[in-house]
């Protein structure tokens, strides 16, 4: 074998060592996924301590999620990498509906709008995000 082929077979090993070990650490791919409302409660507690959802609603794709608490706060959580941040709206946030899919923003320059569907439940949110705006 010629010096360059077993450059290149070398070169080929080590990327699929690479990718094997990313696959084994789950990393890149679909990104993080919510599964159940207990999940959702456990990470808006984290994200605010004390906050105890009333009401919650899980994007189809557990691609984010809003609640509800008592208050009448309304929390959002978003991909972000593999994790999920988490943002309480306001006044600057805004709601764009589309049949069961709303896009929310925060008006934060650094947080990207989220879109989810929310099925049956989206114009009931939308209208709960709006009223954050009188």
């Amino acid at each position: 074998m010629s010096g360059e082929l077993l450059k290149f077979l070398g070169s080929l090993l080590a990327v699929g060592a690479i990718v094997a070990i990313a696959w084994r650490l789950r990393l890149g791919g679909g990104g993080a996924t919510l599964t159940s409302e207990a999940e959702v409660g456990e990470l808006a507690d984290n994200a605010i301590c004390g906050f105890a959802a009333a009401e919650v609603v899980l994007d189809a794709q557990g691609k984010g999620a809003l609640l509800r608490d008592e208050e009448g706060r309304i929390l959002m959580l978003r991909p972000h990498g593999a994790h999920f941040a988490a943002r309480l709206l306001d006044r600057e946030s805004t709601v764009n509906r589309a049949g069961p899919i709303l896009t929310i923003a925060t008006g934060e320059a650094t947080f990207a709008p989220a879109r989810l569907n929310l099925g049956d439940t989206a114009e009931a949110w939308d209208e709960r995000i709006a009223a954050l705006h009188t």
